[in-house]
């Protein structure tokens, strides 16, 4: 192979770093680099110099370290076997990544696991040559963004999934709401893989995510999007999901036949309270409820206690309870209309409504016209014409006698 007397670069535009092709050079080779550039001279595996934009002739004034590893006969050209490297240190912003498949994460805010997909971009600058070179390019002739996107791309897409779980749950964010944050957590991301690219002598000038998006036929994505439209729904209408399901519970009873009234209201009743929907709620459908057995019970006139309404007879006391309710009976004393038929004193005067049969001294309750014990007659008589007086009259209805006040 010839000896070259000119190295310059012949690389593409998406290039970081390209090493000229022929490695046969001289004291006398000149090497041209370019504006944002850098030229690595290898020899034996080791840095020999890095040069800088312009035009380098390889000898031992511009290149001091060749004199110790290249012999250089006085006078003459002295031919040398040294790779030339050009990096290039221009800023590339369009290296795209992505996710190839979805990343399992669990949404903190409705505890569900959901596929994420994320993609987007970045953009690097070669900071330091010497360092990017060693350790990234090795033995291959070129490296350009592909071979950035591959080596990255494991790191990354760790860190992405870590970033992003991370992120969610410290906002306290769903990752349905993520895209109203892709600024914060781009710069978030930034931070984080800074170090990573710093090791390699790249400064990361952006990442950048574009969009995160879920799967629309995953199932567990179907089923969150359908309970938060049916939030939205409730929230516009203005009640709860517990209102709501007891409304349909109650709907659902209604047009069964085979139910009860009073049963639908105790279903509504129940799952409205266990729900914990509220004062209003619960206090309304208690009041139906109320109503609703008050309607099948009736009172006994006699004790006051609730009774089947088609029997006929208290079974606490035994009343009959067809017979008609008499408005009350009066005092013997004051006349005052005594409602509670059990009521042992007038509520008026305090006189006591019991009495006595003035035969055999057996107490004598209401108002019989004859001892229950002894058959004499209760009924006290006036004492002109000897008639049966019934109540408390200040005449008598038969002769007119007047009776004497107690």
């Amino acid at each position: 192979m010839a000896i070259v007397n000119i190295v310059q670069y012949n690389g593409g535009p998406d290039v970081f770093a390209w090493k000229f092709p022929n490695d046969q050079l001289s004291t006398w080779t000149q090497v041209i680099v370019n504006e944002s550039q850098e030229a690595i001279l290898l020899k034996g595996g080791q840095v020999a110099d890095i040069l800088g934009p312009g035009r380098h002739t390889l000898d031992t004034a511009n290149i001091p370290i060749l004199s110790a590893l290249v012999r250089i006969p006085f006078g003459g050209r002295s031919p040398f076997t040294a790779e030339v490297w050009y990096i290039n240190k221009v800023h590339s912003m369009s290296i795209k990544w992505g996710t190839p498949r979805p990343i399992q994460l669990q949404d903190p805010k409705y505890n569900i696991f959901i596929p994420l997909r994320s993609f987007g971009h970045f953009g690097i600058q070669i900071a330091e040559p010497k360092k990017f070179l060693v350790k990234m390019v090795g033995v291959l002739p070129v490296f350009n963004k592909d071979n950035v996107e591959q080596f990255f791309r494991g790191l990354y897409l760790t860190k992405v999934k870590d970033a992003i779980a991370s992120y969610l749950i410290k906002k306290s964010i769903s990752a349905l709401e993520i895209n109203a944050y892709l600024l914060e957590l781009s710069d978030h991301l930034r931070e984080a893989m800074i170090p990573i690219f710093d090791e390699y002598g790249i400064r990361l000038i952006n990442f950048n995510i574009n969009n995160i998006n879920v799967p629309e036929d995953d199932p567990g994505v179907v089923k969150l999007k359908e309970a938060l439209a049916k939030r939205a729904e409730m929230d516009i209408v203005g009640f709860t999901y517990a209102q709501e399901r007891s409304f349909d519970t109650l709907e659902g009873a209604a047009t069964n036949p085979g139910q009860s009234q009073v049963g639908i209201m105790g279903a509504g009743l129940g799952l409205s309270l266990g729900a914990g929907i509220g004062g209003a709620m619960s206090s309304q459908m208690g009041q139906i409820t109320q109503n609703l057995n008050m309607s099948n019970t009736k009172k006994c006139q006699n004790c006051n206690n609730d009774t089947d309404p088609t029997a006929r007879f208290c079974p606490h006391c035994g009343n009959d309870t067809n017979a008609p309710r008499s408005i009350g009976k009066s005092c013997m004393h004051c006349n005052a209309i005594i409602h509670n038929d059990r009521s042992r004193f007038c509520p008026e005067c305090g006189e006591s409504l019991t009495k006595s049969c003035p035969r055999c001294n057996s107490p004598i309750n209401g108002s019989p016209r004859f001892c229950p014990e002894c058959g004499e007659s209760m009924m006290k008589t006036c004492p002109g014409c000897n008639s049966p007086i019934e109540g408390n009259p200040k005449f008598c209805p038969e002769c007119g006698n007047k009776f004497k006040e107690n």
